[in-house]
């Protein structure tokens, strides 16, 4: 038995080596299906060195509203220790140099859940593999003094690899040491004349270091097409002493908007200047926000050559109102703009007037932003009454290539009065002009693309803006009757550039279809609302786990594979191993018989010699 038990032990300890390797293999990722609070819709990734967002769900499962929300990454570890050289996949090394918590604009309502992206620091000296990283959520939070009330915690898993050949950092990365972002959260300041416009532009510190001695300086204009606000203040700017990373800062602003300005969107830009330290050089950033204005839809008389004792004489044109169809203006698309032109005079009446129209000029191309498509850019007004209102409709054409903005159309007048000729007049409008968000994506690589049930495959593709406008809050969504519903979110992608999916996909059911996958892309517009999604499609085969049948020992039946027809040697074997045994039997007892007798013998013959001796 002692032998036998030798030579199986090879066998066995390769069994369980095998056993202990499967158990580790499934050790690489935390298993967060409990999480209560802080949940994950795919792995977060990050490179070896390099910054990177872990992206969680966080749920208030309360029937409390949870106000001044504040979300970190803690290291409940003690240390930056690494792991050691038998721990795979990380052990319990800590893997950031730094963490930025992140606060969630206008907290989480009963029963509800917010999604936030957390910018971490990846640790230079450590290794490829899974990690887990504890989440902590604060409610009332107290961004002085870096406190609040801790309503729960959670793991999640984050993958870090070797960036890639040729990699480099990004200038324009939002989470880069310090980066500014403004009106993060908020919709567009609305003013209506004459009232004071009351407003605040929130102003986040996005990268990843406090920023110190922080000045926030408005631009200001004289001139009310490009700044709407009187300037009454001898500064608009803002001072702090310091804005910590990630902290968001308000910057209140209280403004009377001008008498000539006009409806429309305007762009405020702002010079942040800062420093990355109390003894460093002063950094300088610029940054733009939105406010919209209601006015009138018209500029007043700007010039006149009525001048002297003839003033009083002139009448007035004015444009009363007027109209695009479409309302919404495409750049490169035709539309129809119909003015309404009025002799705003009480009692001047007004003749052969002639009204010449001066697009603004696009800063990219050069060209004018607005051309008409008969090719003539005058129209000529009979007579106008006292008080009286004619239309002029035009039919006109975007630039294409122009920036989403509002540019101005100038309108030149010429016109007689009874008691004085070839007056002149210049006034204008105000037309905003949208661009049509263009985006493609490149490459979807799906890997792998064949998985079993409750596994997971990686997907990864670029997002190109190839259109002229930003697109805000990109998310992408993944939908297939086979896979657990995913929702990604990628950020702002300004135009030109890139934005990377990078998600993990899980298998829920075995494919039925021909499957595929539907992937939604999601953006929102300036105004924040939400666009028709583009949609893509990739090819996944979700199949079922193949399970082994041990037999009725395990409730089934047995499963016998079929069976090869055994040697002649291997036929007859156990009667070989019986005949055997019974020979050796049969060798025994001889053995034992013979020995015997030969005792019996020897011991007759020594008796015998006895008897001799005493005869």
């Amino acid at each position: 038995m002692n032998g036998f038990w030798k030579k199986a032990a090879p066998f066995v300890m390769a069994a369980l080596f095998v056993v202990s390797a499967a158990m580790t293999a499934r050790a690489d990722l935390w298993d967060t299906s409990e999480n209560d609070t802080v949940k994950q819709t795919s792995v977060s990734k990050g490179k070896i060195g390099k910054s990177m967002n872990v992206t969680v769900d966080v749920y208030n499962n309360t029937p409390d509203d949870w106000k001044d929300v504040y979300v970190s990454i803690e290291n409940p570890y003690g240390g930056m220790t690494l792991p050691g050289p038998d721990e795979e996949h990380g052990g319990e090394a800590f893997p950031f140099e730094r963490v930025t918590g992140k606060s969630i604009s206008g907290g989480i309502g009963a029963w509800k859940h917010k999604s936030v992206s957390i910018p971490a620091q990846v640790r230079i000296d450590l290794p490829e593999g899974y990690y887990r990283v504890e989440v902590v959520v604060y409610t009332d939070w107290n961004a002085a003094e870096q406190s609040g009330y801790q309503v729960d915690s959670d793991f999640v898993n984050i993958r870090i690899t070797q960036p890639a050949a040729g990699d480099t950092d990004d200038s324009e990365d939002v989470n880069k040491q310090i980066a500014f972002t403004l009106g993060e959260g908020q919709g567009t300041p609305y003013g209506v004349y004459p009232n004071v416009l009351n407003y605040s532009v929130n102003m986040r510190n996005s990268g990843l270091a406090d920023a110190q001695d922080v000045t926030v300086e408005m631009i200001l204009d004289k001139d009310s097409e490009v700044f709407p606000f009187d300037i009454n203040d001898g500064s608009y700017d803002r001072y702090f002493e310091k804005v910590a990373a990630g902290e968001t800062v308000q910057l209140p602003y209280s403004m009377a908007i001008r008498e000539d300005t006009y409806s429309g969107f305007y762009e405020l830009k702002f010079k942040i200047h800062y420093r990355e330290s109390a003894t460093g050089d002063l950094q300088e950033q610029e940054e733009s926000f939105w406010v919209r204005i209601k006015n009138k839809e018209l500029e007043d008389e700007k010039t006149s050559q009525a001048t002297g004792e003839h003033a009083q004489s002139v009448a007035r044109i004015v444009v009363d109102s007027f109209r695009t169809e479409p309302e919404t203006i495409i750049a490169g698309e035709p539309f129809r703009l119909v003015l309404q032109m009025k002799n705003a005079s009480s009692d001047i009446a007004a003749s052969n007037i002639l009204l010449a129209l001066e697009s603004e000029t696009s800063s990219t191309g050069g060209g004018a932003v607005f051309t008409t498509v008969s090719g003539s850019s005058s129209y000529v007004i009979n007579a106008l009454a006292p008080g009286e209102v004619s239309e002029l409709a035009i039919d006109m054409q975007a630039t294409a290539g122009i920036d989403q903005r509002t540019y101005a159309l100038k309108i030149k007048e010429t016109y007689d009065s009874p008691e004085y000729k070839n007056a002149s007049a210049e006034i204008s409008i105000n037309i905003p002009v949208r661009q049509i968000a263009r985006l493609n994506t490149g490459t979807i690589d799906v890997m792998p693309s064949d998985i079993t049930v409750g596994s997971e495959t990686n997907i990864m593709f670029p997002i190109n803006n190839t259109g002229k406008v930003l697109l805000y809050n990109v998310t992408v969504s993944f939908e297939a009757d086979s896979i657990a519903p995913n929702e990604t979110y990628v950020g702002n992608i300004k135009p030109g550039e890139t934005g990377n999916v990078d998600a993990m996909v899980t298998g829920t059911a075995a494919t039925m279809d021909d499957g595929k996958v539907k992937i939604k892309i999601t953006y929102e517009d300036e105004n924040g609302e939400v666009q028709e999604p583009v949609e893509k499609e990739l090819t996944l085969w979700v199949s079922e786990v193949m399970e082994e049948d041990y037999g009725e020992a395990f409730g089934g039946e047995v499963m016998m594979e079929p069976e090869e027809e055994p040697s002649l040697i291997q036929k007859y074997m156990k009667y070989l191993i019986a005949a055997a045994a019974v020979v050796a039997v049969i060798l025994v007892v001889s053995l034992v018989v013979m020995r015997r007798k030969r005792k019996a013998k020897k011991a007759l013959e020594e008796l015998e010699g006895s008897d001799d001796e005493i005869s």
